[in-house]
């Protein structure tokens, strides 16, 4: 145990560093190649990011940072934080193996739940398009809920990698891909409703490839 000590104390270090900065922890490990390639790969991630805010507007934006940047400075994080030798190969593999992808995924849900929490209370008026309509009163109320609800669920079931997290993901997924299918009919082209139709189908088609990641029973904790 204490001589694990010192080795753990450096990872929790570099870890903390890397999540501030990303390639700082790995530098501070002596792995200086691979901490400057880390570097080179965020700044040009950041740098796509305030193109796209230029060009393609904020939604564009989160949209991009939200499936490449933020996974990005959390693979690095991570990479800084696992022992032995730094590099990638041991990287994807810990990630693949533990299914940290689905872990990741489950933490965008809740992120997105309390996003959604927020955007109901902050614009009490705003009525969600359901199927060519917008529900109001009663009906509207439970319309906008069901959104952070089902969001809440899917990211728990995913963090504990349950098949019912799966079981209700594919039916978000069915229902928002047939709610958007038929706003684009009745009101068209929308940037909003298109960036979330393709970031659907793009999840939704990870989601099936991982399926084997998900059980009945919880995972084996991890020994890392």
């Amino acid at each position: 145990m204490t001589a694990e000590h010192p080795a753990l104390l450096e990872r929790r270090r570099a870890a903390w560093l890397s999540a501030l900065i990303p390639g700082l922890g790995q530098f501070v490990r002596g792995a200086r190649s691979h901490a400057a390639g880390i570097v080179i790969i965020t700044i040009g991630l950041l740098g796509c990011t305030v193109w796209l805010r230029s060009v393609g507007g904020l939604e564009s934006a989160i949209f991009f940072f939200m499936i490449a940047a933020l996974p990005w400075w959390t693979i690095q994080w991570y990479d800084a934080w696992l022992p032995g030798p730094i590099g990638w190969r041991r990287t994807f593999r810990a990630i693949w193996t533990e299914g940290h992808d689905i872990h990741f995924l489950g933490a965008l849900f809740l992120l997105t739940a309390a996003t959604d929490f927020y955007i109901i209370v902050a614009n009490p008026t705003y009525m969600l398009k359901v199927l060519c309509t917008e529900p109001s009163g009663v009906w509207g109320l439970l319309a906008k809920a069901q959104s952070p609800t089902l969001h809440t669920l899917i990211g728990i079931g995913f963090l504990k990698r349950r098949r019912w997290g799966l079981f209700c993901y594919l039916i978000y997924a069915a229902f928002g891909m047939a709610n958007a299918s038929a706003n684009f009919v009745c009101y068209g082209y929308g940037r909003i409703r298109t960036i979330f139709f393709i970031s659907l189908v793009l999840i939704t088609a990870y989601v099936v490839w991982r399926r084997s990641c998900f059980s009945d029973h919880s995972p084996t904790p991890s020994t890392l």
